[in-house]
């Protein structure tokens, strides 16, 4: 019996009244267009409290009702305490001039909220507004004795960044000279920029593509001098629930930015979804506030009681892979479960029982099998690589982890930004001579976080440059390694996530070699102009769609 059969039917006058509120009347699927937020969720909530249809649960309980969401609403969330329902609404919202600090505190939530970023690959950050460059000037911190040398630190960092760009830029040129530059194409085969190029608007082009990727690695290169109180933008979807939890945390946070920005991002919320983000700060969100208070202070006196005899490490491995799961269990769990979902009503424990008497042949041959289809990373193997997990402990600077901080697939806990770790120096710094001007920088933000700290040790993390390095671990599984592996190791990629991520793929190979095999598409290779090829290929783009 065709679909249709079953729809409800709807008068013409029902159809002008459902017009505005649902993209069809008369087909089975539809999209929800009615204005309110708060009515989307709650009709989408409703759909599990009734046998009626959805247009039908509209006219008869919303059309006349203006506040009939909101009730629903309320009634859902505080008498049933169906959390879910939050999910039901949505809101894109901004954050701009706000510190890398407080960024990445917003960030720190991973589910449900989707981010974008200010580039510090494209943006170059020593512009001034009203003759000062654009960084937070903590609360706490200008309010207390150590203004003044926050203050020089922070001028002095972007006065060395905005000089040492255009000599970097220079020194980079002369480097790799336009006209002898090589890249790789398609077919991995070098040439020189100027080698396929027929007419004066492909070389105008060429010219183009050159001077942003120039200016992109050196971007890349100084990076490291910005503070953590730099000014960025923030865009963030997601849905009402999220919001929520983000708001608790942001109001409960011992940032004076962070609880101003909490404040404010709620203000603007409540005009879009605030049926949605109704708790966060009311007696409910309070108390998960406190919550949240005393357990990082239980857990401080437990640090003092239990590892004030644990020296911290002076020279960490940049990347280690801790607590790797014995190899043939992995391999086992991970042929399991391949095997498991065609297996018709077989057991998982007897698929496990079974795959460990195999022969380590056939063992791999199930393992090889499963990813020899892949044509490219975005082909991602399939679930059964969630089996085995992995945890690498990093010690990266700090603008590298803003990088590796986008990956929300899985668990990232990190220690708060210092300077007692060193910074990251890269060698093309030295190359060009702008070496002792970035020392110089590092050691003056050096003096200013010993200082602040002593007092404010999660203030202090506002004068901390991007170079200096910083200890968090990640845990994921084999499926979520493969993703972060390949994506990161693409040769635009930045030099300092992509060796790193070479590094993790390393030591899986290690770990696992024939679960490793899996992950096909890591680029082990290094590039001088990581940018240029990338944007070759964005060129052509434009110019097949003006063609157009």
């Amino acid at each position: 019996m065709a679909q249709d059969a079953f729809l409800d039917s709807f008068t013409e006058e029902e159809k002008t009244e459902l017009a505005g509120h649902f993209s069809n009347a008369d087909r089975a699927v539809f999209a929800i267009i009615t204005p309110r937020q708060v009515d989307r969720g709650a009709l989408m909530s409703r759909y599990s409290r009734t046998d009626k249809s959805m247009r039908r649960v509209f006219l008869d309980e919303f059309a006349r009702n203006p506040n009939r969401g909101e009730e629903f609403y309320r009634k859902v969330l505080l008498e049933y305490g169906d959390d879910s329902v939050a999910e039901l609404g949505e809101a894109q919202v901004a954050l701009e001039g706000i510190s890398n600090v407080a960024a990445k505190k917003i960030e720190d939530r991973r589910i449900g909220l989707s981010y974008l970023e200010k580039s510090s690959r494209y943006v170059q950050f020593d512009q001034k507004v009203a003759g000062m460059y654009r960084y937070v000037r903590e609360g706490r911190i200008m309010q207390s004795r150590h203004a003044d040398l926050y203050i020089r630190a922070c001028d002095l960092a972007f006065d060395t960044y905005g000089k040492s760009v255009p000599a970097m830029i220079e020194f980079l040129q002369e480097r790799e000279p336009i006209g002898r530059f090589t890249f790789h194409d398609s077919q991995a085969q070098k040439e020189t920029l100027f080698d396929s190029l027929k007419d004066q608007k492909d070389i105008d082009a060429a010219r183009r593509i050159y001077k942003v990727t120039i200016k992109a690695k050196a971007l890349d290169l100084l990076r490291g001098l910005l503070p953590a109180s730099t000014m960025t933008n923030v865009g963030v979807t997601g849905n009402g629930r999220a919001f929520e939890y983000l708001l608790t945390v942001m109001h409960g946070s011992r940032l004076t930015e962070v609880r101003t920005l909490g404040g404010q991002l709620l203000a603007e919320l409540n005009n879009i979804i605030p049926s949605f983000v109704r708790r966060a700060n009311d007696r409910y969100g309070q108390a998960m506030q406190g919550y949240f208070a005393r357990t990082e202070d239980t857990v401080k006196e437990l640090v003092q009681k239990h590892l004030s005899g644990v020296a911290p490490e002076k020279s960490p491995d940049k990347v280690k892979l801790l607590e790797a799961e014995d190899n043939f269990g992995a391999e086992v769990k991970v042929a399991s479960a391949i095997l498991y979902e065609q297996a018709d009503g077989r057991p998982l424990e007897k698929i496990m029982r079974y795959v460990k008497s195999m022969s380590s042949q056939d063992r791999h041959a199930v393992i090889r099998a499963y990813t020899q289809h892949r044509e490219n990373r975005r082909q991602r193997p399939g679930r059964a690589y969630e089996m085995v997990d992995c945890t690498f402990e990093l010690f990266t600077n700090f603008g590298m982890f803003r990088d590796l901080h986008r990956h929300r697939v899985l668990t990232l806990e990190r220690q708060l930004l210092s300077t007692r770790h060193g910074y990251d120096l890269p060698a093309e710094i030295k190359e060009a001579g702008l070496d002792r001007a970035f020392a110089e920088c590092m050691d003056a933000s050096k003096d200013a976080y010993d200082q602040v700290a002593k007092e404010m040790p999660e203030e202090a993390q506002y004068a901390v440059n991007f170079a200096y390095r910083y200890p968090y671990f990640m845990k994921m599984n084999l499926r979520e390694a493969c993703h972060l592996i390949e994506l990161r190791t693409v040769p635009q990629g930045h030099p300092d996530y992509r060796q790193t991520c070479q590094d993790m793929f390393t030591q899986l190979k290690k770990a696992h070699p024939v679960l490793a095999e899996g992950i096909k598409f890591a680029d082990m290779n290094s590039y001088q102009l990581e940018r240029f090829d990338a944007e070759k290929r964005t060129e052509k783009k434009r110019q097949a769609s003006e063609r157009q």
